[in-house]
């Protein structure tokens, strides 16, 4: 059976309807192009968990998981990622830990960047 690698992506919108957008460094999977942040869950964990779990490793940040808004499979060599998708609200600042970028955009500019294969359809039902 396809190993299935759960992962979970935090939607940040500020309060000028824009989203936090993280570029993977150079030299890891999938470096230099753009994800939301998140990553995979660990056992037992639930989406909240993790998600919170992972933004606290990767930028510092607290955060509250407000809603799950869908999720996407995407077939990598190294295995099937299904990306959960969490609307969160940002309750502290942000550093970049892992990440060599981050900006903020607009729902419709989402598409200006060159987004990990898994994330482009995460966008794809953001846009409808």
């Amino acid at each position: 059976m396809e190993k299935i690698i759960k992962v979970v992506a935090a939607i940040i919108e500020n309060e000028k309807n824009e989203i936090l957008c993280t570029l993977r460094p150079i030299g890891k999977i999938l470096g230099n192009y753009w994800e939301f942040p998140g990553g995979k869950l660990e056992v037992g964990e639930t989406e909240f968990e993790g998600i919170k779990r992972e933004i606290k490793e990767e930028l510092d940040c607290e955060i509250e998981p407000i809603e799950i808004l869908g999720n996407a499979f995407h077939k990598y060599e190294r295995g099937t990622v299904n990306i959960i998708a969490i609307k969160c609200k940002q309750l502290s600042e942000i550093k970049l830990l892992e990440h060599s970028a981050c900006i903020w955009l607009k729902r419709e500019n989402l598409t200006s960047l060159i987004w990990a294969p898994a994330d482009e359809e995460i966008i794809l039902k953001l846009l409808k």
